[in-house]
């Protein structure tokens, strides 16, 4: 296929490093995205199969195509781009109103979702907890624990149930109270079975509240140790579903707990117990890679959560680094319960970290590259910076400020929508543009100024809002500026 790509002056260079033996047609315009079909039809390039435009342009170019005689199409709207699109020209069908970038990744993507699907359809895990394989080489599912569940609201419990498996939780844990009772085992059981069909554990060690939970039909007990072994572990077995054995009390160990448990002939998930940082976490693998080797048909439990919740860091590449970890293990379910606000997001990041884990196994490479990915503030590749023109005009901080006659704002966050008010008239919404634009419309902005501190703000609260962080209007967004 001989392909023409079309630009301007600014991007020319960067076009052609990225040309893979495609021509280049450079047109008499600094901007590419300002190319008009006239532009090109002046140009007049013949002997093409496919001429490729830049994906900024929203312009229409089927007169051009006609006139020409040969397919327009968008490209990516950066020229690093065309890297990765132009050796897969014959696998995607390029558009003349959506950019080829956001259609290769879409592509990417999609392919990605159908081999997900096609793998974890023909795994096979140890076993099945409500049709949700576990184990075995099936993927990594998340379990995702509602922090004393029994002690919550009816409806809060059901807020937080439904929030998680809106993450991608793959199965949902009822955490007990220190004060919990049997009778709130089972409320809260009895209201999680009217919200979703996902497999519901009950977390409790103490013997009455493994009963209650058996009784109200839980799908998985956590945990079992030595102490509540004897005492409960025959109902276990008795009801046939899965229990999580962990060490202890006291010196006791996890090999001895499996063994109690395999005698009453309990479907066991193991857990090593994944240490905190710096309090053991690296020897813990040593644990986890011990109890496979021992014992390789015993899915193992690894509780993510004891590190992410007590690291101050941003929890992507951590949850995502543990999924690494945790796929080298040998591990079947992540358990996280998602309870500080430093770890928001997690179920979301480990359900996809559980995928990519899948991909890159399938294919044998590192988990890159794979149509999914946890990149949320860096970034694959940079796009390169224009060169400036030679003359420029400092920045200057001393411009006057003079209060808008039209009246000021208060701009927050509310209900995952964006909110700004002045008193009179209170415009929300998702989109800093679409709330700025509605304030210029109504003429409530009497000032230049002042429209353009409120397209400051009110992008910083969109930011915030996708990011799920705080936003304080006028205060710093990001804790690098608040030194």
């Amino acid at each position: 296929m001989k392909v023409l790509l079309v630009t301007g002056r600014l991007a020319s260079e960067q076009v052609r490093r990225s040309a893979c033996g495609a021509d280049v047609l450079v047109l008499d315009v600094d901007v590419a995205a300002f190319i008009t079909p006239e532009m090109l039809c002046r140009a007049g390039p013949q002997g093409y199969d496919l001429i490729l435009i830049p994906g900024a342009i929203t312009a229409d170019f089927r007169g051009a195509e006609m006139a020409l005689g040969t397919s327009i199409r968008l490209g990516p709207k950066h020229a690093v781009d065309l890297i990765s699109l132009l050796p897969r020209l014959d696998e995607v069908e390029l558009s003349t109103t959506v950019p080829a970038c956001v259609l290769l990744e879409a592509k990417r993507r999609q392919e990605a979702i159908i081999q997900l699907e096609r793998q974890e359809a023909q795994a096979r895990g140890q076993l099945t907890i409500k049709g949700v394989k576990i184990g075995g080489s099936s993927r990594m599912k998340v379990l995702a624990e509602v922090v004393d569940a029994t002690r919550l609201r009816d409806e809060d419990l059901v807020e937080r149930i439904r929030y998680f498996e809106e993450q991608g939780a793959d199965l949902i844990d009822l955490g007990a109270s220190l004060d919990a009772t049997s009778a709130s085992v089972k409320r809260a059981l009895k209201k999680a079975r009217e919200v979703t069909a996902l497999p519901i554990s009950i977390d409790a060690v103490r013997p009455e509240l493994i009963c209650a939970g058996i009784e109200a039909g839980a799908d998985m007990i956590l945990s079992l140790n030595g102490e509540n072994l004897p005492l409960v572990g025959s109902r276990v077995a008795e009801a046939g579903i899965p229990a999580v054995v962990i060490p202890g009390p006291g010196s006791v160990t996890l090999e001895e707990n499996l063994n109690k448990a395999k005698d009453y002939a309990i479907q066991i998930i193991a857990d090593p117990v994944l240490d905190p940082p710096l309090m053991g976490l690296a020897r813990s693998m040593i644990r986890y890679i011990s109890l496979r080797e021992a014992d390789p048909d015993i899915p193992l439990f690894f509780g993510v959560g004891n590190v992410t919740e007590l690291l101050d860091g941003d929890s992507q590449g951590a949850n995502l680094l543990l999924s690494v970890l945790a796929m080298e293990v040998g591990a079947s379910l992540l358990f996280t319960p998602e309870y500080s606000a430093k770890a928001k997001g997690s179920i979301h990041e480990l359900a996809v970290a559980s995928r990519m884990m899948v991909l890159a196994k399938g294919r044998q490479t590192p988990p890159k590259d794979l149509g999914l990915d946890l990149l949320i503030l860096k970034e694959k590749r940079r796009i390169p910076e224009e060169v400036p023109p030679r003359e420029l005009v400092e920045a200057s901080a001393d411009h006057k400020f003079e209060a808008d006659p039209a009246g000021s704002f208060r701009i927050f966050l509310s209900e995952g929508r964006i909110v700004a008010g002045n008193g009179r008239i209170t415009v929300a919404g998702t989109s800093a543009r679409k709330v700025l634009n509605t304030l210029i419309d109504r003429g409530l902005i009497g000032r230049l100024d002042h429209a353009g501190y409120l397209g400051r703000e009110l992008e910083r609260a969109e930011i915030a809002l996708r990011l799920g962080r705080s936003y304080i209007q006028d205060e710093p967004l990001w804790p690098i500026e608040k030194g």
